[in-house]
């Protein structure tokens, strides 16, 4: 009798227990989230009647913990992940009961909005920073790409569900009650990381080094990765352009096109749908045509989808026109970010994921007030669309940047062992 070997079938990420838990807190969290950019906004404008300055402030305090997202992944790398995870949530929930809790009272202010504000953000750095760090730790390296797609498709699931759970919230109980939900939603986080059982490898030893020494170290070694080197670059270029356009997107579309409410939210809806398509499939695309080229596609489809928004004009043609090339573009967006973040994550040494992640945070995240400044100025030399043409032709850049390095070369996700090495420490 002759007995016939089976291959090993290949396991998805959704085979490892821990992986689901995580998969679980980050779209709970991530769909609360979504309600607070609803009702927090609301609260400010509809209940305390801030002024504009007022809300520039709350959106820029929000945003200011990003400038120490150094720092939160040199902790990142010298603590377990685990507890940081569970102290995020329980920190960002803390401060989002406050909320309802003072309005019941009649006594929030704009100030107090503000401090949470700060306090969310942080929380968001801290976590973050954790959280794609641990990854690379719960999952073998041939389901990495796996577990970076459904992270993606569950965040464009859970951003459009919280937002328009949000939108429901506010309209039947108040913008101040509907924070609730996002407080919930940490909790739930909290519980479900708690329950996670992480292997011994993701548990960084206790550093002897200073703080500062870790996030220099980090630093060197991603300025010395030129795989990793080459593709947090291109990102930060590319959100630079890209934010250049979006400041002055939705006014274009609105004002100069104009778009009503209605058609501005189709087109957005497309969009989701898009990236959401993209994030299924970007281990597919990446098995087809290569990790390297699904990444340069999904960079170099960005200017080119920018061409039908400088050439449009009022009308619903244009605008099914635009609808059907947003959702082009996030779909490779997406394909590209899910590849790029897999391969990111792949060849970079687990001490020092953390500082890898919080260094293209700080340079993506930090490029962008940069941009609004600049298209802020651009608008008063030029006008709008030459604006966003300036936006476009700066997202070539990094295009140019990755067809110059390895990364056209890759077919598949290399061993860390086959990339060419960075000393750590000076």
């Amino acid at each position: 009798m002759t007995v016939t070997a089976r291959t090993p079938q290949r396991t998805t990420a959704w085979s490892v227990p821990a992986f689901r838990l995580l998969l679980g807190a980050e779209t709970v969290s991530l769909s609360g989230s979504a309600v607070s950019t609803v009702a927090l906004p609301a609260l400010a404008v509809l209940e305390l009647r801030a002024s504009t300055t007022e809300v520039a402030l709350l959106a820029f305090l929000g945003q200011l913990p990003n400038a120490f997202a150094l720092w939160a992944g040199a902790l990142s790398d010298r603590h377990p992940k685990r507890p940081q995870l569970i102290t995020s949530d329980l920190a960002a929930a803390g401060a989002l009961v406050t909320i309802p809790a003072s309005a019941l009272a009649g006594a929030l202010t704009v100030g107090q909005l503000c401090a949470v504000a700060i306090v969310l953000g942080a929380a968001q750095v801290v976590h973050d920073a954790a959280a794609i760090s641990l990854l690379p730790a719960l999952v073998d390296p041939d389901q990495l790409h796996d577990a970076n797609a459904k992270i993606g498709a569950a965040s464009s699931v859970a951003d459009s569900a919280g937002t328009n759970a949000g939108a429901a919230l506010v309209g039947a109980v108040g913008p101040a009650p509907s924070v609730l939900a996002d407080a919930l939603s940490f909790l739930a986080s909290a519980v479900l990381v708690w329950r996670m059982r992480v292997p011994k490898t993701a548990t960084a030893p206790c550093a002897r080094t200073g703080l500062v020494r870790d996030i220099a170290d980090g630093v060197r070694y991603v300025a010395r990765q030129p795989t990793i080197r080459t593709v947090i670059a291109a990102l930060s270029t590319l959100s630079f352009g890209l934010a250049v356009m979006n400041t002055y997107w939705a006014y274009y579309l609105l004002d100069r096109l104009g778009a009503s409410p209605t058609a501005f939210g189709v087109i957005m809806g497309a969009g989701g749908a898009g990236g959401l398509a993209g994030a299924l499939l970007a281990p597919r695309i990446a098995a087809r045509i290569g990790i390297g080229p699904t990444i340069i596609v999904g960079f170099a489809v960005s200017p080119l989808a920018q061409v039908p928004l400088l050439c449009a004009g009022p009308g619903l043609r244009w605008q099914s026109v635009l609808a059907a090339t947003l959702a082009v573009q996030l779909f490779w967006a997406t394909a590209s970010g899910t590849s790029q973040r897999s391969l990111r994550q792949a060849v970079c040494a687990p001490a020092f994921q953390g500082r890898m992640q919080s260094a293209s945070t700080t340079l993506t995240a930090g490029a962008r007030p940069l941009a609004a400044a600049t298209a802020g100025g651009l608008v008063l030399l030029l006008d709008v669309r030459a604006t966003l043409a300036i936006g476009a032709l700066l997202q070539v850049v990094p295009v140019a940047l990755l067809l110059a390095s390895p990364v056209r070369a890759l077919r598949e996700i290399p061993a860390r062992a086959a990339v060419p090495p960075a000393r750590e420490g000076a």
